[in-house]
């Protein structure tokens, strides 16, 4: 199996090819702009089935030292099964790799405060609902 391959922008990785419609359907969420703002996600999907049903310990082998990102989106085998497709965001920046999962529907700013350096992993990881998934901060 090769490295995950470099991106220009944050990579969303999918190793699930179970149904190409709700493939489809991720990314198309992934990509909506978030409105009033108009704010995008800037990512690249790798879609390759070399990455078919990895684990996490498998992915993290196949990231380079010199990887420019500080995390990855994975669409795996729980994304594709949930109707709320809750992607699989590991972070690459500390050791311990702490991972989250969230809708697609909040990639968006996941992935432009976590680009820019406007807020760390942890305070997203922390703001999870009781279930374990990101759905957006609370309003209080």
């Amino acid at each position: 199996m090769n490295p995950i391959p470099h991106t220009e922008n944050a990579p969303v990785l999918r190793t699930d090819f179970s149904n190409p419609s709700v493939w489809e359907e991720i990314r198309a969420a992934i990509q909506k702009p978030v409105t009033p703002f108009g704010f995008i996600a800037y990512v690249d999907f790798i879609d390759d089935v070399q990455y078919a049903d990895i684990t996490k310990d498998q992915l993290l082998k196949l990231i380079s030292p010199d990887h420019n990102h500080s995390f990855i989106i994975v669409v795996d085998r729980t994304a594709f099964s949930n109707p709320e497709h809750p992607l699989l965001v590991i972070d690459l920046f500390d050791a311990s790799h702490r991972e989250f999962r969230a809708t697609p529907s909040q990639v968006q700013g996941i992935e432009n405060n976590l680009s820019i350096g406007n807020m760390d992993f942890e305070e997203i990881a922390d703001s999870v609902d009781d279930d374990g998934i990101f759905r957006g901060f609370s309003e209080g």
